[in-house]
């Protein structure tokens, strides 16, 4: 329900609030006061284009808001529109226009002479007939849903297999080829390095053996290591006359001791050290092994072994669909035949209610100041989609002497608006919470008009309903009413009641607000609307 409305600049108006309750609220005044500004308020915060011809002369900015109450709570919602911008908010956050419309298009909904969505679009009639279907006819919807559900989801498991099965098994194939080159392989994070190093060592193992004879020779006992311990035996006797060489002699010992360290350590090397022409062929060989799969799946062994977890989980997920393949066509077609059976079931569930909705919209418009008014609803059949495997298509004649034609085509403004009414009635109420209604009671009249404002009353005790009107009969019939005054340049809108509101219904009666006549005529006609 919508709790509260608040506009600045928009159009003539200035600034507005206006609180509203449940039931019919009227909105009503003089002709070129801007009544249908408030209708353009809501237009914008269901997220509708937003015409820069809106923004009034207070500003350069227009701003709508409305607290709306929904199942789920609260609500906060906003539109601002500039010439060069405009924007939308939800409880606070900004948003684009369309997420605004997608929150609101189903809470709100704006009938006017231009505004028969509901009944000039398949989808909007279909709903309508949905609305009048019974339990048999519920259940077969719901039958019709579930069968729709699981053939889009095996459809969609067919159309993952890409269509083309032998190519899935020969990506399958290949991936499985791939992952075990890589495995027989065998190569593991670091290895490059190593055989890079082994490589050249074996290459270059005659000139390493020939450095490091040299270097034993000249560390050996021929070498450096007799010469220091000839100076070492030098050391230790003057260390017998002069105990301060103490740290001489033992700095001697400790370079015997390295040099002896030294000369092992290039023992072990050069006893491993050897020309290996096999060792070298079979690293070399790998090296071009590992050349070849790093031009196939990567620039690194961690990139080759990254590109094989990665076949892996694409061999297994096709190794899934593969498995499921061998039966997709024969499910796939027992789930279509499973569609076309609900929906032949639900199509003739829709043709009985669209007889009678088409029934109850007449009776509706004859109260409505049709004489003999047809309204027909065939269900035709037509391939599947989600929402059934038929189309609803609405036909209509103002009068019986004509034939009846698409509403949209044949229907006046006036018409057009009176049907809808009708048809929602006959459909137990309307798809939105909120329902505005603008002028839509253009060229009716008396009894006629009386019948119009009851009708509302009706649809308004299930949903909220705003009308703006130019009717008394049908203000009279309002819970509450709101008045729309210009002065000048401005606009203000402001709820009546009592002796005020007396006085708008004979302003609006015959331009006699003043008159006791028309006090009294207005007094009438509000306690007529009441006994209704």
């Amino acid at each position: 329900m919508l709790e509260e409305l608040a506009v600045s600049n928009l159009g003539l108006i200035e600034s507005a609030s206006v609180a509203f309750g449940p039931g019919l609220t009227v909105v009503t005044g003089e002709t070129g006061t801007g009544k249908t500004l408030m209708l353009g308020a809501l237009r914008l915060l269901k997220g509708e284009n937003a015409p820069k011809g809106l923004v009034g002369p207070h500003g350069n900015t227009l701003d709508v808001s409305a607290m709306i109450s929904l199942d789920t709570g609260e609500t906060v919602i906003r539109r601002t529109v500039s010439a060069t911008r405009s924007k939308a908010y939800l409880d606070g956050a900004i948003v684009t226009a369309s997420t605004l419309a997608q929150a609101m298009g189903d809470e709100i909904a704006i009938v006017g002479q231009h505004d028969q969505h509901t009944i000039t679009s398949v989808a909007g009639i279909r709903r309508l007939v949905d609305r009048c279907l019974d339990d048999a006819g519920l259940a077969a919807l719901e039958r019709y849903d579930g069968s729709w559900a699981t053939h889009a989801q095996t459809t969609a498991e067919a159309e993952s297999l890409g269509g083309d099965l032998r190519a899935l098994e020969r990506e399958a194939e290949m991936l499985s080829f791939q992952i075990s080159e890589i495995d027989d392989a065998g190569f593991h994070v670091g290895e490059e390095a190593d055989l890079r190093s082994s490589a050249a060592k074996l290459r270059s193992a005659e000139e390493l053996a020939s450095e490091i004879s040299r270097a034993m020779n000249e560390l050996g006992d021929e070498g450096v290591q007799a010469r220091l311990e000839t100076a070492l035996r030098s050391i230790r006797r003057a260390n017998a006359i002069d105990p301060s060489l103490d740290a001489s002699a033992a700095q001697g010992d400790a370079a015997m001791d390295l040099i002896g360290d030294l000369l092992a350590d290039l023992v072990r090397y050069s006893d491993d050290l050897t020309s290996d022409a096999d060792g070298l062929a079979q690293t070399e060989d790998r090296l071009a092994l590992l050349g070849s799969l790093k031009r196939k799946y990567g620039d690194t062994v961690e990139d080759i072994l990254t590109f094989r977890k990665e076949a892996d989980t694409r061999a297994r997920a096709l190794t899934t669909l593969l498995s499921s393949a061998a039966d997709i066509e024969t499910r796939l077609a027992a789930t279509f035949a499973d569609v076309v059976a609900a929906g032949a079931e639900l199509a003739e569930a829709r043709k009985v209610a669209g007889e009678r909705l088409a029934s109850e919209a007449v009776a509706h418009l004859i109260d409505l100041g049709f004489t003999d008014p047809i309204v027909s609803i065939s269900v035709e059949d037509a391939d599947p989609t989600h929402a059934g495997a038929d189309v609803v298509v609405l036909q209509f004649a103002s009068d019986a002497s004509l034939p009846p034609a698409p509403a949209s085509a044949v229907a006046s403004g006036g018409e057009l608006s009176r049907l809808v009414l009708a048809l929602t009635l006959a459909a137990g109420g309307a798809d939105a919470g909120i329902v505005a209604f603008d002028e839509i009671d253009a060229g009716i009249g008396g009894t006629t008009a009386l019948a119009m404002g009851r009708k509302l009353a009706t649809l308004a005790e299930s949903r909220q309903v705003i009308c703006v009107t130019h009717l008394p009969q049908v203000a009279a019939h309002g819970d509450a009413h709101l008045v729309v005054t210009r002065k000048g340049t401005v606009t203000s809108v402001s709820p009546v009641e009592g002796n005020a509101r007396v006085s708008e219904i004979a302003r609006m009666l015959a331009g006699l607000g003043s008159s006791d006549v028309g006090q009294q005529h207005a007094a009438e006609l509000l306690a007529l609307a009441k006994r209704c």
